[in-house]
């Protein structure tokens, strides 16, 4: 019997269909769904030209291999316009978005790649509870950031919010829109902001609150529940302001940076800080 640990109500699918389908998809966004195992959900995005992220979502992949992509409700159609604009003379069916609630829960559809323990989305009762608060300790717990509460769109590259630790990145696949930023900065090893777990002593602000070493910001906190959360940090000015012995804090909350469990990046930057 499948234990629902929490319901997302601000969901929606948009299928995807025909023969060129995976193809089609593979060479569009950031990760390898052509390896994506089946009954799975992957984290990936659809970047701008320039490597930011434009779309965050996870592509759903059934026991046939079948497609869908779970994204957030509010841009749904805004992404199933923009695939339209990528579709050409492919042979692909790009479904009207539909509302739904997801479960998150220890069994189900699809198994959440994003996380290191069990985790599977799946399509519950509707009347079932949509409490999100149990999702949002897991996604805290594990360093997984999600738009909208961790970061906004169009502002930040796939390292920036961890894409690359969380499966979400096929380096080994063709080419995708954004792919040289993204190959360019996993090789020189040039990304500074990181999504990373904070800690305080108190209940923290909200999402989006500055973070500060001493009276300078070095990024702002995202999903945020009483004393743990997830910010997007400067990595070199926090390794700066923890060389200097300066307090990091937000909203006057003295905050302390921890790394996501399996993280292959370190709090302090190869080459220590920076004055930049």
């Amino acid at each position: 019997m499948t234990d629902l640990i929490a319901a997302l109500d601000d969901r929606a699918l948009v299928p995807l269909g025909g023969e060129d389908a995976v193809h089609w998809l593979q060479n569009l966004i950031t990760a390898d769904i052509e390896a994506q195992p089946t009954e799975s959900a992957l984290g990936a995005a659809l970047l701008t030209p320039q490597g930011k992220i434009l779309f965050d979502f996870l592509v759903l992949k059934d026991e046939t291999a079948a497609l869908a992509i779970d994204v957030r409700r509010d841009q749904a159609a805004s992404l199933a316009q923009r695939l339209t604009f990528y579709k050409l003379r492919a042979k692909v069916m790009i479904g009207a978005p539909q509302d739904v609630t997801v479960g998150i829960a220890t069994s189900g559809h699809w198994r959440d790649l994003r996380f290191g323990e069990p985790v599977w989305r799946s399509l519950p009762d509707a009347t079932q509870s949509t409490k999100r608060a149990p999702y949002d300790a897991l996604r805290i717990a594990h360093g997984v950031a999600e738009s909208g509460t961790d970061y906004a769109l169009g502002d930040a590259f796939p390292h920036d919010v961890n894409l690359d630790q969380t499966g979400g990145v096929g380096f080994r696949k063709g080419c995708y829109v954004g792919q040289e930023v993204v190959s360019r900065m996993q090789h020189r090893g040039t990304a500074r902001r990181r999504i990373v777990r904070v800690e305080a002593a108190a209940d923290m602000p909200p999402a989006f609150t500055p973070v500060l070493a001493g009276d300078r910001e070095i990024g702002t906190l995202g999903t945020v529940q009483g004393r743990e959360g997830l910010a997007m940090l400067r990595l070199d000015r926090l390794a700066d302001a923890l060389a200097g012995g300066k307090a990091v804090t937000a909203g006057g909350v003295p905050v302390t940076a921890s790394l996501p469990p399996g993280a292959t990046f370190t709090l302090v930057p190869e080459g220590g800080g920076s004055d930049a």
